[in-house]
């Protein structure tokens, strides 16, 4: 048992050796302070604030700082019924989240980079109608959250390889 502990031990070691040269993201100060520095122009309604609260926390938005970037969202909204009953009514429902994001470099209002992140999840409707719209809105917030999250990655790997502003 102790030969077994001490092979895996040495195993584990040599496997993190070979991980020479790895940096994570966030180990990089400019792509911290660039994102901090994004101003974020959602659309109006509930999505569009929850997908902009959502990104002012990942990118921890500094107020205090003038923005350096500003990034204009479209969204797109979708519900697609799933998992029908016999009387044709719906239990589940699939959401569909679409963010298109353009960041423009400010003052000048250069296009930086554009992207677009695509959400898919599904939620069960229940036959209250307090339920069901609670659970029409957690599904909303829930996609606004992850669509948020892959934005930040986007955005931090793409200031991470140097940021560099595209061709319109």
């Amino acid at each position: 048992m102790k030969r077994l502990v001490i092979l895996a031990a040495a195993a584990t070691a040599l496997a993190l050796g070979g991980c020479t040269g790895f940096q994570p993201l966030y180990a990089q100060p400019e792509v911290v302070k660039n994102l901090a520095s994004i101003q974020v122009n959602a659309p109006s309604g509930r999505t569009g604030y929850l997908i902009r609260q959502h990104l002012d926390d990942a990118f921890a938005k500094d107020h205090a700082v003038a923005p350096a970037y500003a990034m204009d969202l479209q969204l797109g909204e979708a519900r697609y019924p799933r998992g029908v009953r016999i009387d044709n009514v719906a239990t589940r429902y699939e959401y569909v989240l679409t963010a298109n994001y353009i960041l423009k470099s400010l003052p000048s209002g250069a296009l930086a980079k554009r992207g677009s992140v695509r959400v898919e999840l599904t939620y069960d409707s229940a036959d209250q109608p307090y339920a069901s719209i609670s659970a029409q809105q957690d599904a909303q917030d829930r996609a606004a959250d992850e669509a948020a999250r892959r934005i930040e990655l986007e955005l931090a790997v793409w200031l991470a390889n140097g940021a560099k502003v595209a061709q319109r």
